[in-house]
């Protein structure tokens, strides 16, 4: 564990290197190649790293800033791009990372989120000690309080880290799009003999009000950590670029252990990790800054890092909307870091009628299983499993979520339809605002939300 004394490294209240321990030898890597097409070669590796790991993925968050979209399911449950839904990509990332022991922490809403986790999840083999733990909050550790911060999420499960007894522990945000190889992560962080590592990324300054923001030194040690500054700090050299965490940390399990005690027992904490534990744990060990170049997946192939925190109505839109380019900037074909789901047994998308004026096709879209176009046009949209749309409809730029039908003659522009709705014959949404705010949510930038409560059809009525 860290230590609070004087070192002669860092002066005053900055701690000595010390060696990090672990069990057989930490950089013990099992490399596997692949070639890209065009040529280059991709190293990534399962090590005992990844192995000895316990990751706890946080997900009990509602996402407020979605509106109706989280009124029946938490954030990380939302369905996106098609077929999944946003918990999938950081489980995928663990999988395919190689750490098998995951903790999933779960609170408002989870039931469909915990119903897909058992669908989808459960080919993970407890007889090799794979398994994903769903930990709703059920006060734990006393009878008066659910979570009560990301912190507090992880201390109310730390007999369940203590029994798994890993070597490093990695604390995720499930509500986030992208892939990243976290065996790279913990590689820089047992090579920096790290307390705590924080994966980051460089934000438009204008938007890092909404991140942790971190000052760091030449070895990428942080120095400073502001959560969500009114007045955030430049990098560097880039005046126009803030470095913001990803709410992605790796912690030495004793370490972690002990700041949550600590900070367990401080009153006056409000037990987040951003705004508590990782300011006292910059001024007083060693936490280091990983970028997410270094690690995200799909760079070899020529894409740009991708990360996506798609919080509100229009980030949502916006890139399930990126998904129907020719070339995304999200790989979802990459066959070797795979995207996993639950995944029903459905029929083939199908489109019907080829009449001058009644034709069933879709251009520039992703079609799910189970869906049938009848005789009407989709561009640049994404229908979810099951989507049913009827005669002589124009659809366009919009998500349809599973299970929803459309009647005929409707139009729909710049529209998310949630899940379960019917929208009736010869409605038309997108064209007129002001007509669509009297009855549906529309976002400042013009998209409109339609869920079955705004339809009037009282699908979660429990009368």
């Amino acid at each position: 564990m860290g230590s609070e004394q004087d070192g002669k490294e860092g002066g005053p209240n900055i701690p000595m290197r010390r060696h990090t321990d672990v069990k057989g030898g930490a950089l013990n890597y099992v490399h596997r190649k692949y070639h890209t097409a065009n040529g280059a070669t991709v190293s990534r590796f399962v090590s005992r790293l990844t192995k000895n790991t316990y990751a706890m993925v946080l997900a009990g968050g509602r996402g407020s800033r979605l509106h109706q979209l989280t009124d029946w399911r938490a954030k990380p449950a939302v369905p996106f791009g098609g077929k999944f839904r946003i918990i999938d990509f950081v489980l995928s990332n663990c999988v395919n990372s190689g750490i098998r022991r995951i903790g999933v922490a779960t609170q408002y809403k989870a039931h469909s989120m915990i119903q897909h986790i058992q669908r989808g999840w459960s080919f993970l083999n407890g007889q090799f000690g794979e398994h994903i733990d769903l930990l709703p909050a059920q006060q734990r550790v006393d009878e008066l309080h659910w979570y009560q911060g990301t912190a507090d999420a992880v201390f109310q499960n730390i007999d369940i880290l203590r029994e798994a007894d890993p070597d490093f522990v990695l604390i995720l945000a499930g509500d986030h799009v992208y892939k990243m190889d976290y065996g790279k992560l913990l590689a820089f962080h047992v090579e920096n003999k790290a307390d705590m590592t924080v994966a980051c990324l460089e934000v438009p300054i204008a938007d890092a009000t909404a991140f942790g923001v971190m000052g760091v030194d030449e070895q990428s040690r942080v120095v400073k950590f502001s959560e969500k500054p009114a007045q955030p700090d430049a990098i560097p050299g880039k005046p126009e670029k803030s470095l913001a965490s990803m709410g992605i940390y790796v912690f030495n399990k004793d370490f972690l252990f002990e700041q949550l005690i600590r900070d367990a027992d401080d009153p006056h904490s409000s037990h987040d990790f951003g705004k508590d534990l990782i300011p006292h744990m910059v001024a007083n060990y060693r936490v280091f800054a990983h970028s997410f170049e270094l690690s995200c997946v799909g760079k070899e192939y020529g894409h740009e890092p991708y990360w996506r925190d798609v919080g509100t109505i229009d980030a949502y839109w916006e890139a399930n909307m990126e998904l129907t380019k020719v070339l995304p900037d999200l790989n979802m074909y990459d066959q070797e870091w795979p995207i996993w789901t639950h995944q029903e047994q459905l029929p083939p998308a199908k489109f019907v009628f080829d009449d001058e004026d009644r034709r069933g096709m879709a251009i520039d879209s992703l079609v799910s299983g189970g869906c049938i176009v009848s005789g009407s046009t989709v561009r640049r949209s994404l229908l979810f499993s099951n989507v049913r749309v009827d005669g002589h409809c124009d659809i366009e730029d919009s998500v349809l979520l599973p299970n929803v039908d459309i009647g005929s003659h409707v139009t729909l522009k710049r529209v998310i339809v949630d899940k379960n709705c019917r929208i009736p014959d010869g409605l038309q949404v997108g064209i007129n605002p002001e007509e669509d705010r009297k009855h549906f949510h529309v976002s400042a930038n013009g998209v409109t939300l339609i869920t079955p409560e705004m339809l009037g059809q009282k699908i979660h009525s429990i009368r």
